[in-house]
């Protein structure tokens, strides 16, 4: 019976331990989230095995004692408990996770692994990776440049401004101080990312954009005359530099917002309910048709067939992917896969009926996309990838 149990949890720790590498099959998958799935206290020692600061904990905590002592300590923090559903790990945690899970479950022997053993063990394979800094930057006359595949250094000009790539990634545009720009005709650049691309993009105002993935921004080379206009499609977040002489006006489709120096977001994707405008400093002034609002800080507007409604913002979500993370607040499973379906760059179909069901927590853009839909298994949802398509089944 004994050699029964010791079998089942080995059985168990190889489970994991794949999954934490992204080598399991379907069927390995289902095996183990059946486990999970059996008892509270499955479910909570796997809540337990991805939470960062529990591992980094345990893992020191028991490399500095003996293994009797580091046995009895890791198994007393490993009581059910509530988790977080998602948080953010990184990727040494997760081989450290391995060693826990296999000390949780009466595996000593794998004390003997060291931090860089256990991370060499953890390589992932066959996965969908995040995205990342992507971008094409469409110049004035119609040629494009690559961002993410461009050097360091100065990218081209365009008229009395040169385009920079800063060290950092970022691409600045930088007018030449001593060139009369007033009386020039106004010509355009057009930086657009595609599905799994961001980028950051500072205008020659000053302003700072952040565009977030399959977006796009049509924006003058130099401010002329006595405003400052963009366009956008997509979604991005703006730090407009202040110049009480030219209102920064940002146009998209239905509506125009209207600043001299503040920090929003915006997001117009024509696959949304609405447009979205989050502010969170200063002022802006929403214009749809005949309509104008005037939104304070904290504040999100709500454009949807010709109206706009005003509703206290959830800054959390609003600004998640431009701080690097997902951010679920009684999300539905429409709403979490059109995100990843836009930072993966992947196509996302729907086999049977999907029950309503909402998700909350936060986790990491950096993780593979396997991480955040095996998290989505506890609400009865199941996938599968195929290629560049995951198939979501109830």
């Amino acid at each position: 019976m004994d050699n029964l149990k010791t079998d089942s949890r080995l059985r168990i720790s190889d489970l994991i331990s794949n999954y934490l590498k992204g080598n399991l099959s379907e069927a390995e998958h289902a095996e183990l989230f059946s486990w999970v799935e059996a008892s509270e206290e499955n479910s909570a020692l796997f809540d337990t095995i991805l939470n960062e600061n529990e591992l980094e904990t345990s893992y020191t905590e028991y490399r500095s004692f003996d293994t009797e002592h580091a046995l009895a300590n890791v198994k007393a923090r490993l009581q059910p408990t509530h988790v977080k559903p998602f948080k953010l790990h990184s990727n040494w945690l997760l081989a450290a996770a391995t060693v826990i899970l296999c000390i949780a479950i009466g595996v000593p022997a794998y004390l003997h692994h060291s931090p860089q053993q256990a991370i060499a063990v953890i390589k992932k394979n066959h996965e969908i990776s995040p995205g990342g800094n992507k971008a094409i930057l469409t110049l004035a006359n119609g040629s494009k440049v690559v961002l993410n595949g461009a050097a360091n250094g100065n990218i081209a000009s365009q008229g009395s401004t040169t385009i920079k790539k800063l060290s950092n990634g970022v691409v600045a545009y930088n007018k030449n101080s001593s060139s009369d720009t007033r009386f020039a005709a106004i010509t355009y650049n057009v930086m657009s990312t595609p599905r799994g691309g961001q980028y950051h993009l500072i205008l020659a105002d000053g302003t700072n954009v952040w565009l977030n993935a399959a977006s796009s921004i049509k924006f003058p080379v130099v401010f002329n005359g006595n405003e400052r206009k963009v366009q956008i499609t997509g979604e991005a977040y703006f730090e407009v530099a202040h110049d009480k002489t030219k209102p920064f006006r940002v146009e998209s489709e239905g509506q125009t917002i209207e600043v001299l120096g503040t920090h929003f977001n915006v997001n117009t994707y024509a696959d949304e309910n609405d447009i979205k405008t989050t502010l969170l400093e200063g002022s802006v002034k929403i214009k749809a048709g005949d309509k104008s609002y005037l939104l304070k800080p904290g504040e999100q507007s709500h454009l949807k067939n010709g109206d706009i409604s005003i509703t206290q913002a959830d800054m959390d979500e609003a600004l998640a992917w431009k701080n690097g993370v997902f951010h679920f607040n009684e999300a539905s499973i429409e709403s979490v896969m059109k995100q990843i379906s836009r930072w993966y760059d992947v196509d996302v179909q729907y086999e049977g009926r999907i029950k309503e069901r909402t998700f909350s927590g936060e986790i990491s853009m950096n993780v593979n996309a396997s991480q955040i839909l095996d998290a989505m298994r506890f609400k009865k949802i199941h996938y599968t990838i195929e290629g560049k398509t995951i198939i979501v089944r109830p």
